[in-house]
């Protein structure tokens, strides 16, 4: 089994390297059609392949033109069934990070909750890999306060990991009036501002957590990107006078995330190769939005 799995990853990672090259190529015959339609000068870096790549742009069709992924992305079958979360935080949790994950458990629909405990990350991964569990969620606190969260896509990946702040629990809130029951339908998402490549790419993992709801569910879960930083709400509504009025109801749990690093790679890996990174010199970057506008 062991074996197996290294040789699917090696296969994973050898499919993903060719992606790239095919990528690389795509855009240097994109920057040269472009030039050729308005008519401007050839990139001089282009100018020793330009041959060979206008006769490529030639023999293209709407099917070709575009590069295809071939099996290299991970959420191809994630339509196909529903996820399958395990959570689970660190060893030692205390109460506030306990409380927290039982809300969550019943914020992603088909998780499991498991207890720690002495279990090591890697035996957690390979017993959820033979489980059929889509994704493994970590939980991590500083001081009684949930600070980090681990979102690991099984089996081969990507892990990315969030910086928690702000988190308010249901149990935090003392007036039970104010806030709706918990529904364990399967959630409406509402996406926002992700439109960079990498927004999307974080959407994109973050959105497959949940499964496909049905069209007259009344609970929505909103994930709004501002300034990088996402913040999670959970709502439910009802239609009390009517169809045109429409009662909204917060039901928490709320937080805010903030992603720092997305990896290739199961939690588990270590030398697993880091797709994207926070730098130092990204938090001085007033104006730079890396998630969306």
């Amino acid at each position: 089994m062991l074996r197996r799995n290294i040789r699917l990853r090696r296969e994973y990672l050898y499919r993903k390297s060719l992606e790239g090259k095919e990528r690389e190529y795509y855009e240097k015959k994109r920057k040269i059609r472009e030039a050729l339609e308005e008519g401007k000068p050839i990139p001089t870096e282009l100018r020793n392949e330009e041959a060979a790549l206008r006769q490529e742009i030639d023999l293209e069709d709407e099917q070709t033109a575009v590069p295809r992924s071939l099996i290299d992305d991970e959420y191809a079958n994630a339509t196909v069934k529903d996820p399958k979360i395990l959570l689970t935080t660190s060893r030692n949790p205390s109460a506030p990070l306990t409380q927290f994950v039982k809300e969550l458990k019943i914020v992603f629909p088909n998780a499991t909750r498991m207890n720690r405990g002495g279990q090591v990350i890697k035996e957690i991964v390979e017993v959820c890999r033979t489980h059929d569990f889509t994704d493994v969620i970590l939980l991590h606190e500083h001081r009684g306060e949930p600070d980090g969260l681990i979102v690991c896509h099984l089996p081969f990946g990507p892990t990315a990991y969030f910086e928690l702040l702000n988190v308010v629990t249901r149990h935090d809130i003392k007036d039970k009036q104010a806030v709706g029951t918990m529904s364990e339908a399967y959630p409406h998402l509402i996406l926002d501002n992700f439109t960079t490549k990498l927004g999307q790419r974080t959407a994109n993992i973050l959105k497959h957590l949940f499964p496909v709801p049905k069209p007259d569910t009344k609970r929505i879960i909103t994930l709004a990107n501002r300034s990088d930083y996402i913040s999670f709400r959970h709502h439910v509504y009802e239609k009390r006078g009517g169809p045109k009025s429409v009662e909204l109801k917060e039901v928490g749990p709320r937080f805010e995330l903030r992603l720092f690093q997305i990896k290739l790679g199961t939690v588990d890996q270590s030398e697993a190769q880091n797709e994207w990174v926070i730098r130092p010199y990204m938090n001085t970057a007033k104006k730079r939005n890396l998630l969306g506008n």
